[in-house]
């Protein structure tokens, strides 16, 4: 353990879903495992279950912590990471009077290199599937269309998009693995430019139905593979395979494929490793947090 003992103060967004909270708190169980003997990590959420992130910093305390850096579990930076969070950490901090112990916020996981290989792991799996034409006839080219949960932060929409930019048209060692020697996702499953995009669920446009309807209707595509950008199980991702389902029933020519959400992984959690070791290798006070 770092001395003095540094604690980590991991926050979930919360569901109402229990398999959801359950992979939560086993993503957590991984980052510890990732930084034992660094760190202590304090699992919490900012709505809905337990423990608090009143709760999650006072364990902390009790645990020994002198120094916490606060790492919100978010794929991108909006709302919560910019105002949320820190104003519910400042308002225990001041309550125990331990503002000094907040050593800084770690960065969303976003494009963190673990985060697009496991995108990529995510996608292929259901492109593999998708290349199967049981009738052995050639068919019509498949489409990818990347799902984010939306968000009135445009930043955090441009970011989803360069996601899908970078994971179908950027190089990765999972096509290298393929064994197709393609240079990208998109140039292995002959992706063609406009056969991919990124669409929302909610507060930021286009929407994923009108998305869906409006390249079902070209008549370019005989399957589309939608690729949910959502860490956990819960009514967000079964609301996006019911609205695939309700596309599917509409345009019943064209096969859809929902991809699995990236779940609690290791990945994950060496994503947000990296962003607190970025953070603690800085210099504060004179002093690395972490060695």
């Amino acid at each position: 353990m770092s001395n003095p003992p540094l604690g980590i103060l991991l926050i979930g967004h919360g569901t109402r879903d229990q398999r959801g909270t359950d992979e939560f708190f086993e993503l957590g169980r991984r980052l510890a495992t990732q930084l034992a003997g660094r760190a202590i990590v304090q699992p919490c959420l900012l709505e809905f279950q337990s423990p608090t992130i009143n709760e999650g910093w006072r364990r902390l305390l009790e645990a020994g912590a002198e120094r916490i850096i606060v790492s919100p579990l978010l794929l991108f930076a909006a709302g919560h990471a910019k105002s949320d969070i820190p104003d519910a950490v400042e308002k225990v901090a001041r309550e125990t009077q331990t503002l000094d112990r907040i050593a800084g916020y770690s960065r969303p996981i976003s494009r963190q290199p673990h985060m697009i290989d496991l995108v990529r792991e995510r996608l292929i799996e259901s492109l593999g599937s998708a290349a199967i034409d049981p009738a052995g006839e050639s068919s019509r080219p498949t489409a990818v269309v990347m799902v984010g949960r939306g968000s009135l932060d445009p930043c955090a929409s441009s970011d989803m998009r360069l996601l899908t930019e970078v994971t179908l048209r950027g190089r990765g060692n999972q096509i290298a693995r393929s064994g197709t020697g393609a240079q990208s996702i998109a140039d292995c499953y002959e992706i063609a430019e406009g056969g991919c995009c990124t669409t929302f669920y909610a507060m930021a446009q286009p929407r994923l139905p009108d998305t869906l309807g409006q390249m079902a209707e070209t008549g370019r595509y005989g399957r589309m593979v939608v690729q949910p950008h959502l860490l956990f199980s819960g009514r967000l991702y079964e609301a996006i395979v019911r609205q695939t389902e309700e596309a599917a029933a509409k345009f019943s020519e064209i096969d859809f494929i929902v991809s699995r959400y990236l779940g609690p992984d290791t990945k994950v959690a060496a994503a947000i490793a990296d962003r607190i070791d970025s953070l603690a290798s800085e210099k504060i006070g004179g002093e690395a947090l972490l060695p």
